[in-house]
């Protein structure tokens, strides 16, 4: 494995990537984006995983962006815009005809925006994606972060098990995102014929709500483009069930790749 890190695809802002090259050839390009709900994470985070993409013949470009409390929407998603110019211009050793983006959480939002936007293949574990219509229906609801202090240190499989909470869904929304915003952050009214296949997972009881996959899945109809909508038994967030969906998760890159 072929491994490059701390490289600059946005100087204005000191944003940096990781990239893991396979041995031999590459198959295609993956945009890996970590999680962390817009307010913590790093791309380190995601190490283990664009390890295992490499592993199965990936090129793997895992990027760090701006969060918040010194940034709000859409700093992040302009990252990846810049990032994705920053792919078409730099030579790289894929066809960048095939190059999917994949992400976790708020990552995972990232990466169906990215699909959105550009009609790229994108793979989504629990993204934040019911936003402006579940801000709406739970107004008294009081945003609270909890404790989140060891949240770097912890492996990103292990975080936030425990079951729905809507108090810390809320408060990193709003933590990121002002209200003016809320409609244009979320995804699916924005789905086109254009938009690029997708694969969106969720845990039926964990803290991202399945409303959005369930939104998702009726724009992706409506716009006639193909889509796997997957659930999961039990509590468990993005990666923390990611061993039992990766076999899935290469079927779908194969396809759509």
């Amino acid at each position: 494995m072929q491994i490059q890190t701390d490289v600059v695809y946005d100087s204005e802002h000191a944003l940096k990537l990781d990239i893991y090259g396979p041995d031999g050839v590459a198959r295609g390009g993956i945009i890996q984006i970590h999680g962390g709900g817009w307010f913590r994470g790093d791309k380190a985070k995601d190490a283990d995983w664009a390890q295992r993409w490499a592993a199965r013949q990936y090129e793997v470009i895992v990027p760090n962006y701006r969060i918040a409390p010194a940034f709000h929407y859409p700093a992040a998603q302009a990252d990846m815009d810049t990032l994705m110019a920053w792919v078409k211009k730099t030579r790289l050793p894929f066809d960048k005809a095939h190059l999917a983006a994949v992400g976790s959480s708020a990552g995972g939002n990232m990466a169906v925006e990215l699909a959105i936007k550009y009609g790229i293949p994108a793979i989504s574990l629990s993204g934040i994606l019911d936003i402006g219509d579940w801000l709406a229906h739970h107004e008294a609801v009081q945003a609270e972060e909890g404790d989140t202090s060891d949240f770097n240190q912890r492996a990103s499989a292990t975080i936030n098990q425990d079951g729905p909470n809507d108090p810390f869904y809320k408060w990193f929304i709003t933590n990121y995102i002002a209200p003016a915003d809320y409609a244009k952050a979320t995804p699916a009214p924005r789905v086109t014929a254009q938009t690029g296949p997708l694969y969106l997972a969720n845990s039926l009881n964990e803290f991202v709500p399945t409303s959005g996959l369930f939104q998702m899945g009726e724009a992706m109809s409506a716009a006639q483009v193909p889509f796997v909508l997957r659930t999961v038994v039990g509590s468990r967030h993005a990666k923390g069930y990611l061993d039992d969906v990766f076999d899935e998760l290469n079927v779908f890159l194969n396809k759509v790749l």
